[in-house]
C-alpha cells in the first residue's frame, strides 16, 4: 500500500505568516526594467484582442505621424 502524497495541512494557507525579516519592494526594480505597462480604460480595450493587436496599431498610427511630420517639413 503506498503513502498518501498529499498532506492536507501542508496544502491549506497558514492562520498567520512571519513577513518581518521581508524587504519592501525587494523586486521592483528588477521588474520595472523588464516591462513597460500601459493599462486601457474599458472602451479602448474592447477594441484590440491581444498586445499584438494594440502594438500594430501604435506602429501604423507612428508611421502616419512619421509621414505628416515629414510633409510639413517638406512644405
Amino acid at each position: 500500500m503506498k503513502k498518501a502524497t498529499g498532506n492536507k495541512a501542508a496544502s491549506e494557507m497558514r492562520a498567520e505568516y512571519d513577513f518581518s525579516g521581508g524587504v519592501r519592494g525587494k523586486y521592483t526594480g528588477r521588474y520595472a526594467q523588464g516591462t513597460n505597462v500601459v493599462v486601457l480604460e474599458a472602451d479602448v480595450a474592447e477594441m484590440f484582442p491581444n498586445a499584438e493587436a494594440v502594438n500594430e496599431s501604435l506602429r501604423a498610427l507612428v508611421n502616419i505621424i512619421r509621414r505628416q511630420r515629414k510633409m510639413v517639413a517638406g512644405s
